[in-house]
């Protein structure tokens, strides 16, 4: 049956297109640095928010109607029937990938024998869709959060028994993940906090959520998942304190508890301006330490203060995003549109103009970094910067090679320091701007 009948397959029309159903920058056979657009954009569906959320907020029920044609919601047939739509979507848009939690795909039962039944029935009924398809799985994950057993975290609980079905949620996810062929699995902590040291032994917590991690590990390999583990760092909410606050918390964490050989970090930007970060921040910091896996791609609301989940159409965001892909030379994951519709944009026609807006953005963003790297201005300004570190002295410090005591004697020989450089920021950020707007 097709479910969006009145939408056609989306095509690149280019700029100057009106058609709100058509592509304006995302090309994906255009050639930017070497490699297909499509290459550099391994754009995803999430289960959760394309087929799933129906507009309910803490204010309001669903405002739109997402049974795709299913008598009743909450059944098998009506998870058959997200299935049927999202494949319908994701071709008619040209996007190979898809990301999922375990209960996004069915409804969960009360006895978690019959929600691992029903994903079994339902992963058969995915890999036939998947039949003949260029979609593939870009990675599972598993919904520790919604469950109200999990209102202490999961890794992190106060009771054995809720661990254990952790444990077993995240089997089961790792198991649909390699049967879909998923390129990596995630962790979302989002309850995996506190709300008051008062009850709380964190330490106790956060070496319990490392053993989780490490058996998921251990379980993942055992079944032949070779893909990237992920942490998403997520700040604020739902709890207080997050163990996993931002980049530079989790890879400490990682590092910490030795599990940084097979983890990469899977960045969200609306968590990150949570953080109190740019999106570019926690880019560069994943980058830095050589785990930048994949991307959560959203932007949220600067006027609010949670997890807006906004579909992206900040170019000047999405630019910065590509540039330090790019110089990351790409993802060993993907563009995961964690996004939704605002909750007055509730018809189909809605849920494409949303994805076309996101892929555009991110295309136009890819195009313009890349024009950034060959405009190169703004690397040699970095370049030159940092040039009185390549003098002889400059360069027995980078190796280790001195000491305070030398140090010292070379700054009472100066007796005192000139300024540094400017650091010139309104300069750049014209720069960026002349890029961006030529």
């Amino acid at each position: 049956m097709t479910v969006f009948k009145d939408i056609p397959v989306i095509p690149y029309e280019g700029p100057e297109s009106k058609n709100p159903l058509a592509f304006k920058y995302y090309d994906k056979d255009r050639v930017i640095c070497g490699k297909k657009m499509s290459e550099h954009l391994p754009f995803a569906m999430a289960w959760w928010h394309n087929l799933c959320a129906a507009g309910t907020d803490m204010f309001g029920r669903d405002t739109a109607d997402k049974s795709f044609g299913a008598p009743e919601k909450g059944t098998m047939e009506h998870a058959k029937a997200k299935v049927d739509a999202g494949f319908e979507f994701m071709e008619k848009l040209g996007i190979e990938y898809f990301c999922f939690h375990d209960v996004d795909l069915v409804p969960e039962a009360d006895d978690i024998n019959v929600t691992n039944q029903r994903l079994d029935e339902i992963s058969d009924y995915i890999l036939e869709k998947m039949k003949g398809t260029n979609i593939r799985c870009l990675w599972g994950t598993a919904n520790m959060f919604s469950n109200p057993r999990f209102m202490n975290g999961a890794g992190s609980t106060n009771s054995v028994d809720v661990y254990t079905f952790a444990a077993a949620q995240i089997k089961k996810a790792l198991d649909l993940t390699v049967k879909l062929g998923g390129r990596g699995y995630v962790f979302w902590g989002g309850r995996e906090g506190y709300e008051t040291l008062l009850n709380t032994d964190v330490k106790f917590e956060q070496e319990n959520i490392a053993n989780l991690m490490h058996m998921a590990v251990d379980y993942g390999r055992s079944i032949g998942f070779t893909g990237d583990f992920y942490i998403e760092p997520k700040p604020k909410e739902p709890m207080k304190h997050q163990y996993d606050f931002d980049a530079a918390t989790a890879i400490g964490f990682l590092r910490q508890y030795g599990l940084d050989k097979d983890f990469k970090m899977n960045i969200e930007a609306n968590h990150a301006t949570l953080a109190g970060h740019t999106f570019q921040h926690d880019l560069r910091i994943s980058a830095i330490n050589g785990m930048l896996g994949s991307i959560d791609a959203n932007q949220g609301d600067t006027l609010l203060g949670w997890d807006t989940d906004e579909f992206p159409f900040d170019v000047y965001e999405a630019t910065k995003c590509m540039y330090e892909v790019l110089k990351n030379g790409g993802l060993t994951g993907g563009f995961n549109f964690d996004s939704k519709n605002r909750r007055p944009s509730y018809t189909a026609e809605d849920m494409f103009y949303a994805f076309i807006l996101g892929m555009d953005t991110f295309a136009l963003g890819l195009i313009k970094a890349a024009e950034l790297i060959e405009d190169g201005r703004i690397d040699a300004f970095i370049e030159e910067r940092y040039s009185s570190w390549n003098s002889e002295l400059g360069q027995k410090i980078r190796r280790h090679e001195t000491t305070l005591e030398e140090l010292a004697a070379h700054a009472a020989e100066l007796g005192n320091a000139k300024l540094p450089g400017s650091g010139r920021q309104e300069y750049l950020e014209s720069i960026f701007n002349s890029v961006l707007f030529k």
